[in-house]
């Protein structure tokens, strides 16, 4: 089935045509010029399926909706659930968890079906821990690299945004705010390493998506594969899943 995926961030809104285990066309615009889809999918045959994660609000979810309808079709908005594809959501409140880590962390499951911990560092970096047996034990939240910069250039005088370079002993200032916010990103997701090996999950899988993962990928420890577009694997995976329950239920 040819599936229509969409993943609307806070920055971008990315998009992927799948169909026969693979990926036919992808691409994205910024998420404040979420009107510019409609020319983007000009050319597109239609989907048999659409199915989107948003978490940029009800106006970009209309927007979405809308350039959709040229292929009269009506988007399903993924919720996170109790269980799926494998899956299974501890959240206190297991409806309140991100659209976004839900299907991230499908996508993972369904691509290395052992305990790994789940990185999506963009605007917001989350960092979820999966456990061999598909649970989702809980995760962190932590502001972007880019929005570690931009609190540095708001609240200090002197600290403005210039173009960096990682390094372990920084001697200028532009490498030693770029070194701190990817050092700062990559200790957070070391230490959820160390909770799950202290939880009995021997040699997590670090799976890294998301624009600043090449940043991020090379000062991590242990096991790491960098997945692109996690979040549109997992969609088709939520995807593929309905379809079949829908198949079933008819028989």
């Amino acid at each position: 089935m040819r599936i229509l995926a969409i993943d609307a961030g806070n920055s971008r809104i990315k998009w992927g045509v799948h169909d026969d285990g693979s990926w036919l066309a992808q691409g994205w615009v910024a998420t404040e010029r979420a009107a510019r889809l409609a020319r983007a999918w000009a050319g597109l045959e239609p989907p048999g399926a659409i199915i989107a994660a948003n978490v940029a609000g009800a106006r970009v979810a209309r927007t979405l909706a809308t350039a959709a309808r040229r292929f009269k079709r009506r988007i399903r908005f993924v919720k996170s659930a109790v269980a799926q594809c494998g899956v299974r959501n501890t959240y206190a409140d297991p409806g309140q968890l991100g659209a976004d880590r839900w299907a991230a962390l499908v996508g993972a499951w369904n691509l290395h079906r052992g305990p790994c911990v789940v990185v999506n560092a963009g605007t917001t970096m989350t960092v979820d821990a999966l456990d061999g047996e598909g649970v989702f034990l809980g995760g962190m939240i932590v502001p972007g690299a880019d929005l570690m910069r931009g609190a540095l250039a708001r609240n200090t005088a002197r600290l403005r945004p210039r173009p960096g370079r990682f390094a372990f002993f920084p001697s200028r200032t532009a490498d030693a705010i770029e070194s701190g916010a990817a050092n700062a990103l990559a200790g957070a997701v070391e230490r959820m390493l160390r909770f799950m090996q202290r939880a009995g999950q021997a040699a997590p899988l670090t799976v890294l998506s998301g624009g600043a993962a090449q940043l991020l990928a090379p000062q991590l420890n242990g096991a790491v594969e960098v997945v692109d577009n996690l979040v549109l694997e997992g969609l088709i995976h939520i995807a593929l899943e309905r379809e079949q329950q829908a198949v079933s239920s008819k028989q």
